[in-house]
């Protein structure tokens, strides 16, 4: 799939609730195999082990030349030298976080299956907009981000789209012509194997 002409980049999500010491070998073995294109961090979690996982990922993050945005805490976004954050509000922070982290950070709005969130958080200047979950899952709350909504966005607006939550290999071969990045995180994590689920989906 990655070889294909237009398709989408990977954008990883690190284990929720897990340990820093657990997280780095995890990370550094992934994003040694695979092209990641953006990582973020999960706002679960007390702040000191979010502080010390946000160091972690940084430094081999940006080993590798990839951004690392963490889940709604702008100030630990600040504090800890990342490159922005995701925001999980759609957009009601937007504006807030780009006056706090200037116009080089990155601001995510994750939009859930709205159009009209998606679109506002494009216009608040959110850097990309973030739909999901785009499988059926029972941890989600509301509508399923449908290929629908990826085909219209890709269509009619210039403001890149992740496709997130619940993805299957047929889901991420069925939305890679019309997102722009595909985000994994648990579909990987959950498995004894995190590395060679990744090699499994990401084909």
């Amino acid at each position: 799939m990655t070889d294909q002409p237009n398709s989408p980049q990977l954008y990883l999500i690190t284990p929720v609730g897990a340990a820093a010491s657990t997280v780095g070998p995890l990370l550094a073995e992934v994003m040694d195999r695979f092209p990641v294109a953006c990582l973020r961090i999960p706002g679960a979690g007390s702040e000191d082990e979010l502080g010390r996982i946000a160091d972690l990922a940084r430094e081999i993050a940006h080993a590798r030349d990839v951004a690392v945005v963490i889940d709604d805490h702008v100030q630990l976004a600040l504090r800890h030298g990342l490159d922005g954050v995701h925001l999980k509000d759609g957009a009601r922070s937007v504006r807030y976080a780009r006056k706090e982290l200037g116009n080089d950070a990155i601001v995510g709005a994750f939009c859930g299956a709205s159009r009209h969130d998606g679109i506002n958080a494009a216009e608040a200047g959110a850097d990309y907009v973030s739909f999901g979950p785009c499988g059926e899952t029972a941890l989600g709350h509301g509508a399923v981000a449908g290929l629908e909504l990826f085909q219209w966005w890709s269509e009619m607006i210039e403001v890149p789209v992740v496709a997130e939550g619940a993805l299957t290999p047929t889901l991420i071969g069925h939305l890679a012509p019309v997102a722009d990045f595909i985000a994994l995180g648990s579909e990987i994590w959950s498995d004894p194997d995190p590395v060679e689920r990744l090699a499994y989906i990401w084909r």
